[in-house]
């Protein structure tokens, strides 16, 4: 990006009430077949029309076209079975009913590639497109098949590969995979996390990024965050790793969260999404509080690898909110980029 601090956001943005029930992240659709297609449509170019009135640079469908940021991915594969579900408890801090794999899992036909072709067609921006990281959907699934955390994950590195070229070759300029479990399974990321997730991006050429957050703004996640203390050092774990990895870019949480700054530093070298926008609240961000946290981080990271963003995506937050924490995301790293120009 030749913009300095160019912004983005890190996922999802809420759905209007018209497509699926509005500020929840299962959300069922309101329209069946060719009525879903169309009115995903107009949600993505709503949502993208929104994005750019906030002056967002990097710009995404906001996962209108998702019902959920893993299942709806796997609901497209071979290999799943979502009649036959358990009950599994979710990144060590919910339980919720998944389907199971019940067979080797494959892609017969691509998923998102003509969601993205769609939204490269109504703009000129640089466009980010996610995907769940092959250790997050392992963990959204009962695996009745492998028997193997690392196989499972493996096998959907290669279609996460799949899925990942032809959204390139669709003119997709940043690939994202979503990694919360990242912050969770230390000794798994370090095992073999981070190599399935080079599996995932192996000869892709456009800019690639990982997303390690610590969840929505749901119950769940906040009450699990009351019980990390007063400092957040999970990053300290991937970290080192990351920072050797073909990865170009690492996306994290930072405001109002308990991540010391300095821990940037181990990423030194990398691209950096900075979360300047707290997802758990429904209290809107002034540019000043966003241009402090772009600040802080800027003693870790140089001024041309530093992505503004938000912590983690706003599904579960009304529109309203979400339009002003856009444009504060906006108006706060203009403040920052001013002064790094002066």
């Amino acid at each position: 990006m030749k913009l300095l601090l160019p912004t983005s956001t890190a996922g999802s943005l809420p759905k209007p009430s018209w497509l699926a029930e509005p500020e929840k992240i299962w959300s069922p659709w309101a329209l069946e077949g060719a009525h879903l297609i169309e009115a995903k449509q107009d949600a993505l170019r709503l949502t993208l029309q929104e994005q750019m009135h906030a002056g967002i640079d990097i710009v995404s469908d906001g996962e209108q076209t998702r019902q959920h940021f893993v299942t709806t991915f796997i609901e497209h594969l071979d290999g799943v079975d979502f009649e036959k579900r358990k009950t599994v408890r979710i990144r060590n801090r919910y339980e919720a009913s998944v389907p199971s794999v019940v067979g080797s899992v494959s892609r017969q036909k691509p998923v998102f590639v003509d969601d993205a072709k769609f939204l490269r067609q109504q703009t000129d921006q640089p466009i980010k497109w996610a995907l769940p990281g092959p250790m997050t959907m392992i963990d959204t699934l009962y695996d009745g098949h492998y028997k193997s955390r690392e196989k499972l994950a493996w096998e959907f590195a290669k279609i996460l590969n799949q899925e990942a070229r032809e959204l390139e070759a669709a003119g997709v300029d940043i690939i994202q995979f979503d990694e919360p479990a990242f912050n969770v399974f230390f000794d798994d990321v370090n095992d073999w996390g981070i190599a399935t997730l080079e599996r995932a991006i192996e000869g892709l050429k456009c800019e690639t990024a990982v997303h390690i957050c610590y969840g929505y703004g749901i119950k769940a996640n906040n009450d699990w965050k009351k019980t990390l203390g007063s400092e957040w050092r999970q990053y300290e774990q991937a970290f080192p790793k990351l920072q050797q990895s073909n990865i170009d870019i690492v996306s994290l949480e930072c405001q109002n969260s308990h991540v010391p700054m300095d821990l940037i530093e181990l990423i030194r070298g990398k691209k950096v999404m900075i979360g300047a926008i707290d997802v758990a609240t429904n209290a809107i961000e002034t540019p000043e509080e966003v241009a402090n946290t772009l600040r802080k981080a800027l003693q870790f990271v140089d001024a041309d690898k530093l992505y503004p963003s938000t912590n983690c995506g706003m599904a579960p937050l009304s529109r309203d909110v979400a339009r002003g924490k856009l444009a504060a995301l906006s108006a706060g790293a203009a403040i920052a980029r001013q002064e790094l120009t002066v």
